[in-house]
């Protein structure tokens, strides 16, 4: 067999293959074998209780699902009480999602859950944030450089920074989150997008908008993680569309460390056991020995890479 042990940051995973969160609990358990996955990414938790938004939520597109579930939440001791200890049994690091309102919020959140039984913390900064009139925290350089560094100086765990694809200066939020101190960022989320009925004349969801996944976001989270990986040193978790191991190998290729899968489990609860079988297969016929070695491995030529990374930096 290769070997599919990566490096995220300080953390050696087994392979490069974990859910997203949001569309991942423990029940998944009972497809496959969640000792075999490299982290295990549990639902975003808030400090403050949520009830979501209103229904429908979730709705098909091509190619895709739009969603607007609105995090719903039972508080951080509700969490720490009743859902952790049942993916920390496992021998598999935990990654807990924190989602907030507020800079201070987002920090008193992650220190709170920064526990021994937790490896890493994903800072969820694509949520809205009301102290700027709903905007995502990382929709900029600013309030992504502020949240983060708030969070960073709340707390030494191991944090990752979750980004939005609904950012257009991608590369110049990465370079923020990466000097306020995210130790690796996740690129990225769903993309913003809405969708009509068009006999009743009314939007598919209860909160008109929602994000797009799946297939059809593919390529657009392809091109941020290679912009990513061009801005920035610190690892990326890839994230959007990968329902195979060539979706997977593609990310690996454009920079990323890991990937992160999500709709694709709605449809195959044991889709990553068979993207980490397809990885393996994928390096044993290429003759590749260590996963690892495909980061950023895309072959472009340099000159024109540049080029494209300075049109989007000026177009941001």
């Amino acid at each position: 067999m290769a070997n599919l042990a990566v490096r995220v940051g300080e953390f050696c995973l087994r392979n490069p293959v974990m859910p997203a969160s949001g569309c991942f609990a423990i029940e998944y358990a009972e497809a496959l074998d969640l000792n075999n996955l490299g982290a295990l990414v549990i639902k975003s938790v808030s400090p403050k209780s949520r009830a979501g938004n209103p229904t429908p939520r979730v709705t098909e597109a091509y190619s895709g699902m739009l969603n607007s579930i609105g995090i719903p939440s039972k508080g951080l001791d509700y969490y720490r009480r009743e859902v952790l200890p049942a993916y920390t049994r496992y021998d598999t690091p935990v990654v807990v999602s924190i989602s907030a309102d507020t800079v201070d919020e987002f920090a008193d959140a992650v220190a709170e859950m920064s526990l021994p039984e937790v490896a890493v913390i994903e800072a969820n900064i694509s949520c809205p944030n009301l102290e700027a009139d709903g905007m995502a925290f990382a929709m900029t350089p600013e309030t992504t450089y502020k949240v983060v560094t708030a969070i960073r100086r709340k707390t030494n765990h191991p944090f990752w920074a979750k980004l939005t694809p609904n950012a257009s200066p991608i590369a110049a939020v990465a370079k923020a989150a990466e000097e306020a101190g995210a130790d690796a960022l996740v690129m990225g989320n769903t993309v913003l997008g809405m969708s009509i009925d068009v006999r009743t004349r009314k939007p598919k969801l209860g909160n008109v908008m929602g994000g797009l996944s799946g297939p059809a976001i593919k390529p657009i989270a392809v091109r941020m993680v290679h912009q990513c990986y061009r801005s920035v040193r610190i690892p990326i978790i890839g994230c959007g569309g990968i329902s195979s191991a060539d979706d997977a190998v593609e990310f690996l290729l454009a920079g990323a460390s890991a990937v992160q899968v999500g709709t694709a489990s709605f449809l195959d609860p044991g889709v990553m056991q068979k993207i980490i079988d397809g990885l393996d297969a994928y390096c044993r016929e290429m003759g590749v020995e260590n996963v690892r070695d495909l980061t950023g491995q895309v072959e472009i030529d340099r000159q024109l890479s540049d080029r494209w990374l300075r049109f989007a930096q000026q177009s941001g």
